[in-house]
């Protein structure tokens, strides 16, 4: 066990892609597996990405373990609906990998100060969604017709239409390079993460977005995030 400010631990279990998290924070007997999401799964980002990144920047302990697809089976029936990802908090489960990181980023400040702060980073939250969909069919379709099809739509249709509502959106919001309060929150982790995949299948993604390159400077410059962000494994998601 990890020792932190305090005496209860979160342990945190991100199953499908699998990895197991255990944090000091005011949470007991955390459970995140994740099919959908990410703390570490396997060897991809994908939705525990959030959380981990959440978890660093708030400076918490944490251990990252990882299983297997093969494993997944085996650890199916302790989830609450059968899927990932999972937490177990204050005696009762809760699922859903957004909820998950939202829950965590408000313990430890990432959430903006006010209602209309949480408004703005849940619509952030919504367009990643939106955006997303397109590069999960790529990365995951078989059929070399259909991947061809979802990365065009992913790169020509999406790419401009929400990077073009993000870009606003930060303008809005001062030019700051943050969404809310000129501070970091869970609305920049998601975008950052948007632009990790992005980037990946076009290198000059951002070209013509200088607030999305602000954004991500910034992260990348947070003194909790700026170790891990350079060491952590690139992966495919």
């Amino acid at each position: 066990m990890l020792t932190g400010t305090s005496a209860e631990i979160c342990e945190v279990l991100f199953a499908q892609h699998g990895c197991y998290l255990t944090l000091p924070a005011r949470v007991k007997n955390c459970w995140m597996p994740t099919g959908q999401g990410q703390c570490s799964y396997h060897n991809y980002y994908y939705m525990a990405e959030f959380t981990r990144m959440v978890l660093e920047a708030a400076g918490q302990q944490y251990e990252d373990v990882r299983f297997s697809f093969e494993e997944w089976p085996q650890r199916k029936s302790e989830s609450p609906y059968g899927q990932l990802p999972w937490v177990e908090y204050q005696g009762k489960l809760y699922g859903q990998s957004n909820a998950i990181a939202a829950f965590f980023a408000r313990e430890f400040g990432f959430f903006g100060k006010t209602n209309l702060d949480g408004l703005r980073i849940g619509e952030v939250v919504g367009l990643w969604e939106d955006q997303i969909q397109n590069i999960v069919k790529y990365r995951w379709t078989k059929d070399e017709t259909q991947k061809a099809e979802f990365l065009r739509k992913a790169l020509e249709e999406d790419l401009p239409k929400y990077f073009g509502f993000l870009e606003k959106l930060l303008k809005d919001g001062g030019s700051s390079g943050y969404f809310v309060n000129n501070a970091l929150s869970l609305a920049d982790l998601y975008v950052y993460d948007m632009g990790d995949n992005l980037l990946q299948l076009k290198k000059d993604a951002l070209e013509s977005y200088p607030l999305l390159q602000k954004l991500r400077h910034n992260v990348e410059a947070n003194p909790k995030l700026k170790t891990y962000l350079a060491n952590r494994k690139e992966t495919i998601f």
